[in-house]
């Protein structure tokens, strides 16, 4: 690997970081966001300056207007523009969205691009990825789909219920996994104001960094275009992990820039505040948390450009992304929450932001599968490791 960074990179990284201090920052104590995230009048008006900046959808082709980011390029500005909960809003490389672009560039039809892409990345509209269901349906598992599919004509009818579909509230549109008669998935598209489509309601969760929140939705007789099946019928599975191995790394980035920030507030806390006669950063209860803070977030970059190397490699990096995904769900989780501590009172506050991404960050080592799903999974690499050295010994 090379670590060094290019000129044209270290400009963008300055000009990320700069972004973000001059102008998002100024909006993380706007009233135009609550429990279920920043408001679409404040998400617009964030997207407007990134655009300004030149700044908006970075990790998009070239050909769409993006800056055709490498991974390990998204490692360095992703890490930059989440060191504000509104950053990744601003830059619109937020989940669902930035998983959504990633996904259609690599499978959707040139109609399909022209129709959902191109819109997307201008920062026009918001999406949602629809897999998500209640048990028994699919989770960690997508296997276990129970949204149907059927065909009539030249049309599919998809009947079904998801939950804990982020951004699911004014999305312009979904792409929707459900299965086939013959049991196979399938992923369509669909815009999300026509009949067949109801978002039954919000549910409450620990986090409030997603435009739209984590929404309910009801898919009822929906009827869908054949023209709108998003790559092959039956590939669903396969396209979900075209989607979901970046879409985890890129987690780890955004989050990174966050445990960053928490960080730094404790830092600046513990430097200047007195007790007991001398600065908290000088009692070692509290200078080695910062310490181990240290640690964590050297572990966790180093993971992340890992994998986004070998991504950036050609592989498809299943293995790496879920090792990132463990290591740096849980080290960051760990500099947040050892922040949290060092700043005491206010550290559990609205008056430190701190306490905002404790809340976010808690559920990130659920979110595109949790810490032991993905244990499980590496847990069978390990096996199948084992047994090809025995045959080759």
């Amino acid at each position: 690997m090379d670590f060094a960074i290019d000129p044209s990179l270290q400009e963008l990284q300055a000009r990320t970081r700069r972004f973000v201090a001059e102008v998002v920052r100024g909006y993380e104590n706007d009233p135009r966001q609550d429990g279920h995230g920043p408001h679409e009048a404040l998400r617009d008006e964030l997207v407007g300056h990134a655009r300004e900046w030149g700044l908006l959808s970075p990790h998009a082709g070239r050909e769409f207007g993006g800056l055709g980011l490498s991974h390990v390029a998204k490692a360095i500005v992703f890490e930059e523009a989440g060191y504000s909960p509104l950053g990744p809003v601003a830059l619109n490389i937020h989940a669902p969205d930035e998983g959504n672009i990633h996904l259609l560039e690599q499978v959707a039809s040139p109609a399909q691009k022209e129709r959902w892409l191109k819109p997307l990345v201008e920062g026009r509209v918001r999406s949602c990825f629809c897999m998500t269901e209640p048990a028994p349906g699919a989770g960690s598992d997508p296997s276990m789909l129970q949204t149907t599919a059927r065909r009539e004509g030249d049309e599919y009818v998809i009947d079904g219920l998801k939950w804990f579909i982020t951004g699911a509230r004014g999305a312009g549109f979904a792409i929707i996994m459900a299965r086939l008669e013959d049991g196979n998935a399938t992923m369509f598209l669909a815009d999300m104001d026509q009949p067949g489509v109801r978002v039954e309601r919000l549910m409450d969760s620990l986090d409030s960094c997603f435009t739209g929140g984590h929404g309910v939705v009801r898919f009822e007789g929906l009827r869908v275009p054949a023209a709108d099946v998003l790559g092959e019928p039956g590939q669903g599975l396969r396209y979900a992990q075209v989607r979901l191995a970046p879409a985890r790394l890129t987690h780890c980035m955004r989050w990174l820039g966050q445990a960053r920030r928490a960080h730094d507030e404790a830092v600046a806390y513990a430097t200047q505040r007195q007790a007991f006669g001398k600065r908290l950063i000088d009692h070692e209860g509290v200078g080695f948390q910062l310490a181990d803070n240290e640690l964590d977030l050297h572990s966790a970059r180093l993971a992340v450009w890992h994998c986004a190397w070998v991504l950036d490699q050609g592989h498809k990096g299943r293995h790496e992304s879920s090792v990132a995904k463990v290591m740096c769900s849980e080290a960051q989780w760990r500099v947040v929450d050892r922040s949290v501590q060092v700043l005491g009172g206010s550290g559990v506050t609205g008056e430190r932001i701190v306490s905002r991404i404790f809340r976010d960050m808690r559920a990130f080592r659920i979110y595109d599968g949790p810490s032991e799903t993905h244990r499980w999974s590496i847990a069978k690499h390990i096996d199948r490791q084992a047994a090809k050295a025995g045959e080759g010994a």
